[in-house]
């Protein structure tokens, strides 16, 4: 049994909790080191008759290209922050009340919240950013049902709350059908340590919310996050409702604001579930633009799972290059010759190299930003028509790291129906 230093005693009562023994058995595997060290690991999985050498030769790719040491002392040096400030004591959240004297949920955890690792208990906990009535909380729960679902204010600190054992899993967005990437929540999965064990989808469903007894007519500004303001902007001057929109952080945390102060000129965009928290009316119920709204949520924890071929499964890699714009025509070919189909590929600047310029000395005219590219594809690692083609990208770039091979989310959905609102 190991036994952790539980944290601070105002760290949101996540005191008297056992860690879990980790003096399990385990069956035989394979540990491939990759990305920060991390190992993927993999039982025989029995594909194609290939030996256990054949598979270790094939997935050497994950060992091959890591990070420069340089860049993984910098990632260490930044957790090691994490725990300075966690030595500070943090006082107990206080309840918030509103008019009709109903609590509000508590504050999300902030950065000086991460306390040294808790103890465990039997509930699974998974991390989340936003305040409580957050789409996310939603597609936490999603996830996995009956968890116990902790608001985080960041996207960091949903990263860092699973890697110092505050919570089990994170849950966080990474596209819109509308909004497109999330690009911060891109580069966080390169920095962080964490493995990508599954994905979930959720229909997003905006309501306008306001305090009881107003009316629109009553209202001077509309607040939500930047995303949700876009998604509806058509359809509030169809209801006539032509005031000042005001980004803010989140949807709920704008719902949250609006109770909180009393805000009676006031409304914001949420969803149903944010209205009851926080006891606002629905002033106008799925108000987006577009029905066929979607967010994609990936789950990440400490360690990877085990790929299968029995179910349709989804392998995410990122990988950089310094040969030239013709390198990415030759990684596209590896998957296009083996029928992979690719969902994703997203392109992020690299954030070690910027810029190339014409020569070695970095004199002369910039040519074009360096980037790291993110792929989604429709395969497990489990079969050897994936490990081939990532034994053959291997060959062409300077940095491949496996962000997780796992389930495909296959949730039948229909925009019309109700039961995808999130209440």
């Amino acid at each position: 049994m190991l036994t952790l230093t539980p944290p601070s005693s105002g760290s949101l009562n996540y005191r008297n909790r056992v860690r879990p023994s980790l003096n399990r058995v385990i069956p035989t595997r394979i540990t491939v080191k990759c990305g920060y060290g991390y190992g993927f690991e993999s039982t025989n999985f029995g594909v194609g008759g290939s030996s256990r050498a054949d598979f270790q030769s094939s997935c050497a790719i994950l060992a091959s290209k890591v990070i420069s040491q340089k860049d993984e002392s910098h990632a260490g040096g930044e957790n090691n922050h994490a725990g300075a400030v966690n030595g500070h004591k943090t006082a107990v959240t206080d309840l918030v009340h509103i008019g009709n004297d109903k609590p509000l949920p508590p504050k999300p955890l902030t950065i000086t919240d991460l306390s040294p690792a808790p103890m465990h208990g039997s509930q699974l906990r998974v991390a989340y950013q936003g305040c409580p009535g957050a789409y996310s909380e939603a597609a936490a729960g999603k996830a996995y049902p009956n968890s116990e679902a902790i608001p985080c204010d960041q996207f960091e600190v949903a990263f860092q709350s699973v890697e110092l054992w505050i919570a089990d899993r994170a849950v966080l967005p990474v596209e819109n059908s509308l909004g497109g990437s999330i690009h911060r929540n891109y580069d966080l999965l390169l920095r962080h340590r964490l493995h990508i064990v599954g994905e979930v989808q959720l229909p997003v469903h905006h309501c306008l919310l306001a305090l009881p007894g107003i009316r629109k007519e009553y209202l001077t500004r509309v607040i939500s996050h930047p995303q949700a303001l876009a998604q509806c902007e058509h359809t509030l001057t169809k209801i006539g409702l032509n005031v000042a929109r005001e980004a803010v952080d989140d949807t709920a945390g704008a719902a949250e604001f609006v109770a909180t102060n009393n805000l009676r000129d006031t409304a914001a965009i949420a969803s149903a579930r944010a209205a009851e928290l926080y006891g606002l009316n629905v002033l106008a119920d799925g108000i987006q633009d577009d029905p066929n709204n979607v967010t994609r949520f990936v789950m990440l924890a400490r360690e990877p799972i085990i790929p299968r071929t029995d179910r349709p499964f989804k392998t995410s890699i990122v990988f950089a290059h310094d040969k030239g714009t013709s390198v990415l025509f030759k990684v596209l070919s590896a998957f296009a010759f083996r029928n992979i189909s690719l969902t994703k590929i997203e392109s992020r600047p690299h954030r070690g190299r910027p810029i190339r310029v014409v020569d070695d000395e970095s004199e002369g005219t910039a040519k074009h930003f360096e980037y790291m590219f993110y792929i989604d594809f429709e395969a497990s690692m489990a079969e050897v028509r994936a490990q081939n083609a990532l034994a053959e990208v291997q060959e062409f770039t300077s940095f491949l790291r496996v962000l997780g091979s796992y389930p495909m989310d296959m949730t039948p959905w229909n925009p019309s129906s109700t039961s995808h609102r999130q209440h």
